[in-house]
């Protein structure tokens, strides 16, 4: 074999590892959600599909930056629903949505301020704050709200969620350029360079003049913000507020960055990856939903696809271990 043939294959099983085993299972469901149900393919699914994916991608994303840097957030459901909750009272009372939105991006600062001051400077365990957090945002929710949904509220957030351009919904241009705005972020600027050296040695940072630990805050505050802002999309999907309507988002979030491939060790992962793992929770949600499967047992079929995903990805890893050796 000639060295130049011998790159060649090493080229090409690089981006072979490099392609996370949710592609493989996202084609086949694909696949046989269309067999099972030709309304699968339909342009109103699809349209719906985006919908669906775009608010997921708004938490997701940010998420994958966080993980990144070997942490984790649990508050980001719990924090979408209070946000929810707090533009949609202020709404109904006379406000504005200007000062409505900007309240929530206030809430939305004040908890990743603490998200992050807690973990980065203080270095407690990132699960124990943001599950502390979690609780905190539920809490608040249920208290603006007494428990109950808020409705009323202007038409205008639902107008903008139903809106299209050309031909797109509005939701979905709207994550589209929040992806691009964050892989620019994360791959174009020192702070995404940062990012990444902060799960693989943050020591290291300390030691060439960075201010880690202001980084690593301000990659728990972006999050929170973009989850603030996702509370539009929300809102406009239902139409009302509930105090816990978004709890449980977290595990979605966290799982799409996972079965894109991003590791929780050294820094390790990709933008593009978690795009896909978000667009296969919601074919096999939507696909689901469309075979008119329980949502209990949708849940379950997330976690499974998550599991088989993580075994592809090892069986293939070892594949390539024993070609190699």
């Amino acid at each position: 074999m000639t060295d130049h043939t011998a790159d060649s294959v090493l080229r090409h099983e690089a981006i072979w590892r490099r392609i996370p085993g949710v592609v493989l299972i996202l084609i086949a469901m694909v696949a046989w959600f269309a067999i099972g149900n030709p309304r699968f393919l339909s342009g109103d699914n699809l349209a719906n599909l985006g919908l669906q994916a775009s608010l997921l991608l708004m938490l997701a994303l940010p998420m994958t930056l966080i993980i990144l840097t070997a942490g984790l957030d649990l508050s980001v459901g719990a924090l979408l629903g209070l946000c929810g909750v707090v533009i949609a009272a202020l709404l109904v009372a006379g406000w504005s949505l200007i000062v409505a939105v900007g309240a929530a991006l206030a809430v939305g600062l004040i908890i990743g301020l603490i998200n992050g001051y807690l973990v980065s400077y203080l270095s407690l365990p990132a699960f124990v704050v943001t599950l502390g957090t979690l609780g905190i945002s539920e809490g608040l929710a249920l208290a603006i709200s007494h428990g109950d949904p808020i409705g009323g509220f202007t038409p205008s957030i639902e107008a903008f969620y139903r809106s299209t351009a050309w031909g797109v919904p509005t939701p979905v241009i709207a994550a589209a350029l929040f992806c691009g705005l964050l892989w620019l972020v994360l791959y174009r600027t020192r702070f995404g360079n940062y990012i990444f050296a902060l799960g693989g040695n943050k020591e290291a940072l300390h030691l060439a003049g960075v201010k880690a630990n202001l980084v690593h805050m301000a990659v728990y505050v972006l999050c929170s913000l973009s989850v603030a802002l996702s509370a539009l999309l929300l809102l406009g999907r239902t139409n009302s507020a509930h105090p816990s309507v978004a709890v449980g988002m977290e595990f979605e979030a966290i799982a799409a960055v996972v079965l894109g491939g991003t590791s929780f060790e050294k820094g390790q992962g990709w933008l593009l990856g978690t795009v896909l793992g978000v667009l296969a929770i919601t074919v096999l949600r939507n696909g689901l939903n469309v075979l008119s499967v329980e949502p209990s047992l949708q849940v379950l079929c997330v976690g499974l696809m998550l599991i088989v995903a993580l075994l592809i990805d090892r069986g293939r890893k070892g594949e390539m271990a024993g070609a190699a050796g």
